[in-house]
């Protein structure tokens, strides 16, 4: 049986975790009454997903070069999230003063799915790589 490339096994489980993910989560928000794309939504688990495909592609690349900074480097893609985070959502969110659970988790549910992703994948080939 012929090995899948790692990047494309990364890349299909972390857009079907995020678009099953957003399914539940706009399905939630209307049976609940809540509008189901305000607060960015989309937006949010669009840059989650492709931040998490670009800083997951970017450690594979420089597995072998930076093998001893890997942590530094996944460290480092965290870092990136949050400027993006306070670049592109704060401000809306803060716009009315303040941050409101539905603003919150517009954001942090994709965040966190994506990094609880990006964690146990990069954790279990981790150590094919290093080897």
């Amino acid at each position: 049986m012929a090995k899948i490339n790692p990047i494309i096994q990364f890349l299909a489980l972390v857009i079907l975790s995020l678009g099953l993910a957003f399914l539940v989560h706009v399905t939630f928000l209307g049976n609940k009454g809540f509008p189901k794309y305000d607060n960015l939504i989309v937006l949010s688990y669009v840059v989650n997903c492709i931040l998490a495909a670009s800083i997951f592609i970017f450690i594979y690349i420089f597995r072998s070069k930076l093998k001893n900074q890997i942590g530094f480097l996944f460290m480092g893609g965290s870092f990136i999230k949050f400027l993006f985070f306070f670049l592109l959502f704060y401000p809306t969110y803060k716009a009315d003063g303040e941050m409101s659970r539905l603003e919150f988790a517009a954001f942090f549910v994709p965040y966190g799915i994506s990094l609880i992703i990006e964690t146990i994948f990069t954790a279990q080939t981790l150590k094919k790589w290093i080897n």
